[in-house]
């Protein structure tokens, strides 16, 4: 988000039931800990598009969300200062999935400083066709993109050659995690970027690579 002009959101791709959609760990004393927004599963096994996936409000996640954070996070040096920014996303109810998730990300990049990104959701855009490779370079096409970032999860269908021809350079994004001070040892940077913001606060960017 922090390196790119525009951050495309893929809300209109099929909805993986176990990958990260709607789920991210925290870390606590025990370990880590899964942190799961329950979703209403007729359909989402099916095809269904991430963006038509909705939130199962009969259970009370946002109170067990908030009580975990707390007992995990109330020794961290910052915790405090963003707890009113995280009871803001947990008051609000979403019919969606993706309506949350979307919203609290774009909330947290600018909280982090990312003023100059542009954010757009896949589903807004008109007409784009294809599959994989084809559809991504649609989608590129349409915004007028020079230059594409992609995930490194993409590497196992994308197809280089076809960004060569359309004149779209790439690249697969290589996160490499510098060590921040971090409750609970050992180290371990695989956890939701509130862990960082919780035990370095604004400096979270200082973290991030130029």
């Amino acid at each position: 988000m922090r390196r790119a002009d525009l951050f495309i959101f893929y809300d209109d791709i099929q909805y993986d039931k176990h990958g990260w959609r709607n789920r991210n760990q925290i870390k606590t004393a025990q370990g880590k800990q899964w942190l799961t927004i329950p979703v209403h599963s007729k359909g989402a096994t099916s095809g269904m598009p991430i963006r038509d996936v909705r939130i199962d409000w009969t259970k009370p996640w946002p109170a067990t969300h908030l009580k975990s954070l707390v007992v995990a996070y109330n020794k961290a040096p910052f915790f405090k200062e963003y707890l009113p920014l995280l009871e803001s996303f947990y008051n609000r109810r979403y019919e969606f999935l993706a309506d949350f998730t979307i919203e609290t990300s774009i909330a947290l990049a600018q909280h982090l400083g990312m003023t100059s990104t542009c954010f757009k959701r896949s589903s807004e855009l008109q007409g784009i066709e294809g599959k994989k490779t084809d559809r991504v370079l649609n989608i590129l096409k349409q915004v007028g993109a020079t230059y594409y970032i992609s995930g490194p999860s993409a590497s196992s269908y994308m197809e280089p050659e076809k960004f060569e021809q359309a004149g779209i350079p790439f690249e697969y994004m290589q996160y490499n995690y510098p060590v921040y001070p971090q409750l609970y040892p050992p180290y371990d940077p695989f956890v939701s970027i509130l862990d960082l913001l919780f035990n370095v606060g604004r400096d979270a960017v200082q973290y991030f690579e130029s």
